[in-house]
């Protein structure tokens, strides 16, 4: 039994803009179907992006609403994020995208491998996460850069060692005597 459907989880489900959130929030929000929009957002793709791989990958067919709107089931999201995963991080061409999923639809393993690919995701989010935050701690980043952007990163080796000289209260006595 599926628990009602909430307006407020579906937004929070169509916001999610990496794939370790969008499968949180698809879990989260018990929403069966998803707008080509909504899938654009959860996926980080763009509506032609979906459109091209819906005319290249069978697997890949989305039902139409009455509108004649692209509607996509859980089990499309999950596969487009499988694709994906094939095409930019695999690195496999279409043709050879094509061919692993077949493969794993022959041998059973489609969802399996769906998952797979989401976790591999994740992990790679995660560890980007952790080089930004570990790159601002040092020094090394900007607070709000990703470290995937080269341009932020400082010049040096090494961040710039803290002036330790003289003891907080020291420096706070100083200021505040310039000041008065």
């Amino acid at each position: 039994m599926t628990r009602p459907r909430d307006p407020d989880d579906v937004q929070t489900a169509a916001r999610a803009a990496t794939p370790r959130r969008a499968m949180r929030a698809i879990d989260e929000a018990v929403q069966e179907y998803f707008s080509i929009g909504e899938v654009c957002q959860l996926t980080d793709l763009k509506p032609h992006v979906l459109r091209y791989w819906e005319s290249q990958f069978r697997i890949l067919n989305p039902a139409k609403n009455r509108s004649g709107n692209r509607v996509y089931a859980r089990r499309e999201v999950e596969l487009v994020l499988l694709v994906k995963h094939l095409l930019y991080t695999e690195k496999f061409t279409i043709d050879g995208a094509r061919q692993r999923l077949e493969q794993h639809r022959r041998t059973g393993e489609l969802r399996t491998a769906a998952r797979s690919a989401l976790a591999v995701e994740t992990i790679a989010l995660l560890e980007r996460e952790l080089r930004d935050i570990a790159g601002v701690l040092d020094g090394r980043v900007p607070p709000g850069t990703r470290t995937d952007d080269p341009s932020h990163f400082a010049t040096s080796a090494e961040p710039e060692p803290l002036a330790l000289d003289a003891r907080p209260a020291d420096a706070l006595r100083t200021q505040d005597e310039a000041e008065e």
